[in-house]
């Protein structure tokens, strides 16, 4: 798909993503400012848990911030109807039945970005993700986890 320092997301992915960083650059870095200049006229700062909690805070809110601009800047949207049919790829919806016991499960695959298991949306970077990656309806599969082996048959990709 390309560019290995690029970040593929679908539309929906990217505005997510801008609204995060939308909330953290102009919600949460003017209040843990605000808390740290409060924390800093109490007055000794050494002593100060709300200052060092706060500067904490300050550290994961900056590191955040830089993540989701770096990401912003590498970002890749895919459109839906032009991911290749019939395969698993980015955003294919991909029913497997497990062969040990005959569950079946369906997952869509989608960039790490926007995994959300309770969705069943897993990355395609994870193993799962990776084991299913570029296969077809009919395929068994086996993927390696650190649970054990997973044997899979793809029934059906949407």
């Amino acid at each position: 798909m390309g560019n290995s320092n690029e970040v593929y997301v679908s539309e929906e992915g990217l505005e997510k993503m801008k609204a995060e960083l939308h909330l953290f650059k102009y919600t949460k870095r003017p209040e843990i400012v605000a808390e740290i200049k409060r924390a800093m006229e109490m007055g000794d700062l050494s002593e100060n848990a709300e200052y060092h909690a706060a500067k904490e805070t300050q550290t994961h809110i900056e590191r955040k911030i830089a993540d989701l601009e770096f990401k912003l800047s590498r970002i890749k949207v895919i459109k839906r109807d032009e991911v290749a049919k019939g395969k698993a790829y980015l955003f294919a919806k991909v029913t497997i039945v497990d062969l040990d016991d005959d569950e079946e499960e369906t997952y869509t695959l989608v960039s790490p970005e926007e995994t959300d298991l309770e969705n069943n949306c897993i990355s395609i970077e994870s193993p799962i993700g990776l084991g299913l990656r570029g296969k077809e309806v009919g395929d068994k599969v086996k993927i390696k986890v650190p649970a054990g082996t997973l044997k899979y048959k793809i029934t059906k990709i949407e």
